[in-house]
């Protein structure tokens, strides 16, 4: 089944609060910018991706959602939140819009999983059906680092801790065909610390995976490096 992709960012200076024990705010931003670069790159070289509604508040990723689509076949638009109100919210606003062109499946991904395959991506779109929802966990199996509906606004969107559990009880509540898969590219979302230390040595060995935020994180080792000199 072919899908719109929704994918809600927050603006910079609110995203990964819990980083700034790891990163100043600067070099925050800048992980933010790379993982989102990455991916719009995954999301739109799925072949069952359709479309892409980036929905944000935040002036710098619509600028990498414009340049992004000039590179890409994929229709990719940008709806502007300028309340910024939440993640839920946010993704509420792209189903809307999804469902005004005509959307009969939509992908709700987030902006921090720069692992995304887009082959696995596109696997778990042909499992979608009509009447299904698909609850992709966390690699905690408590949140949702994505969530697929057919019809787009089959259940609302619950992010936040223990999403999951709240997904599942919304889908079976009104009574959808209910999955809950695990993909391996969409289980390290990075929130903390220590997400961000398991990223960069999933990328130290395979650096392709996420070509931006490989090369942001190298940057900041080099960093690291000359500040212990």
């Amino acid at each position: 089944m072919r899908a719109t992709a929704i994918i809600p960012v927050k603006r910079f200076g609110f995203a990964k609060q819990r980083l700034l024990e790891a990163l100043d705010r600067p070099r925050r931003a800048a992980l933010v910018k790379a993982m989102l670069a990455d991916v719009l790159a995954a999301t739109t070289r799925a072949e069952r991706v359709e479309r892409v509604i980036m929905v944000t508040g935040e002036g710098r990723a619509e600028r990498i959602a414009l340049r992004h689509s000039r590179r890409t076949a994929a229709p990719l638009e940008v709806l502007r939140d300028p309340r910024d109100t939440g993640h839920p919210e946010a993704a509420t606003l792209g189903i809307i819009r999804a469902k005004a062109l005509g959307a009969e499946c939509v992908a709700l991904l987030p902006g921090d999983c720069p692992l995304l395959d887009p082959a696995e991506l596109d696997a778990a779109l042909d499992r979608m059906r009509r009447g299904r929802v698909t609850i992709v966990p966390d690699r905690h199996g408590t949140g949702t680092n994505a969530l697929l509906m057919s019809p787009p606004d089959a259940i609302g969107p619950a992010f936040g801790p223990d999403s999951c559990a709240r997904h599942t009880v919304r889908a079976r509540r009104l009574g959808y065909d209910l999955a809950v898969e695990q993909l391996d590219s969409l289980a390290l979302d990075v929130d903390t610390p220590d997400d961000l230390a398991t990223l960069a040595e999933a990328l130290e060995r395979e650096p392709h995976r996420a070509l931006a935020t490989a090369a942001e994180l190298a940057g900041e080792d080099r960093l690291g490096d000359r500040a212990r000199r």
